[in-house]
């Protein structure tokens, strides 16, 4: 089977790259298509072809600024145009980021998918209806948890039918254990809807060490001056994870609900750390699936201290903690998730 995954903006590098990998190995014939990444160094390609056919220009001209906007809409368009041309069994279309082009430009004459890693992505989240006309042009809609798929029903309109449940795997890791008992995590990159604030002041109150380990997409100056906190700003690399994992004890997740799944909290358990988790989106139904760590009601800081620190003063809780984030790496596997998602394109493709 051919399949085109497709990543127009590079959002989640690590993820198509392990998703494209679990799907070539599973005898799968896969091409990603995308954009040059502008933060890091992408995935090296193993046993499937990256293209990068979207944004060539303002991928390299700019990073995050606004200016690269309309050069980038035009560049979108372009790229849909040429999508369209590719040869594939399928399309699976990890981000859909301009919609209102996407719902015009897609190759929706080929079998399609769709995975809905925000359910209402936040640019657009005002516009349900948008999302409820482009989501009915797939064949398949997936999404990374039951809440998520409960609310593609009652919040966009997606037809049950239509939509499918595949767990968001975790990334493989190695659990090194390596902390001093007191130190929290605030893993990935640093926008509002994650609420540093609620981060910082808990550190505080429960008297622990703070890592920040992240690129910044929002101002982190507020906080620079905050005594306790270590910051490890950037597009960090993978070995630099991975010291920070093994010096955590706890990640937190403080959240708002603007997303269903984190990639930053799979990165976790990988390496098999706990969290504690607002509960939003899936986070808190996959922490309590698993028993990896706590989950408080969304916004409630006092909750939040309470469950840090019950894991930073209980052995037996941190250890239960920690053995369902190994219990969650076991179980929710690439191969796993590759497997799933092959039995949803053969529905359509047949």
């Amino acid at each position: 089977m051919r399949v085109l995954l497709v990543d127009p903006p590079a959002f989640t590098p690590p993820y198509d790259h392990e998703l494209a990998s679990a799907l070539a190995r599973r005898g799968a014939e896969v091409e990603l298509v995308t954009s040059r990444f502008r933060f890091g160094t992408a995935p090296v390609p193993d046993v499937y072809r990256r293209r990068e056919l979207f944004y060539p220009l303002s991928s390299r001209l700019f990073r995050r600024s606004p200016l690269r906007l309309p050069l980038k809409a035009a560049e979108h368009a372009a790229g849909l145009v040429r999508l369209r041309g590719l040869a594939a069994d399928i399309v699976h279309v990890q981000w859909a980021p301009l919609p209102q082009l996407d719902l015009r430009l897609l190759p929706f004459h080929r079998p399609s998918v769709v995975t809905a890693h925000d359910v209402l992505p936040r640019r657009t989240a005002s516009k349900p209806d948008l999302w409820r006309r482009l989501y009915e042009r797939f064949d398949r809609v997936v999404a990374h948890s039951e809440r998520g798929r409960k609310r593609l029903v009652s919040d966009v309109g997606v037809d049950p039918a239509r939509i499918r449940v595949i767990p968001h795997p975790v990334f493989p890791g190695t659990p090194r254990y390596e902390d001093d008992g007191r130190t929290l995590l605030f893993l990935g990159v640093i926008r509002p809807y994650k609420q540093l604030d609620h981060a910082v002041s808990l550190a505080h109150q429960v008297g622990a060490r703070l890592l920040v380990v992240g690129d910044p997409a929002t101002d982190v100056a507020p906080w620079r001056g905050e005594p306790g906190i270590e910051w490890r700003l950037g597009y960090v690399p993978e070995a630099e994870v991975d010291r920070a994992l093994a010096d955590t004890t706890v990640a937190l997740f403080p959240y708002r609900e603007e997303i269903d799944q984190s990639g930053a909290l799979l990165r976790c358990l990988g390496a098999g750390v706990p969290a504690v988790a607002y509960d939003v989106g899936g986070l808190g139904e996959l922490l309590r699936r698993f028993g990896a760590g706590e989950v408080v009601p969304p916004d409630d800081r006092a909750s939040l201290a309470r469950a840090v620190q019950r894991l930073l003063t209980d052995p037996a809780a941190l250890e239960a903690a920690r053995a369902g984030a190994r219990r969650a790496a076991a179980e929710l596997t690439w191969d796993a998730a590759a497997a799933a998602h092959l039995a949803l394109y053969e529905e359509i493709v047949r």
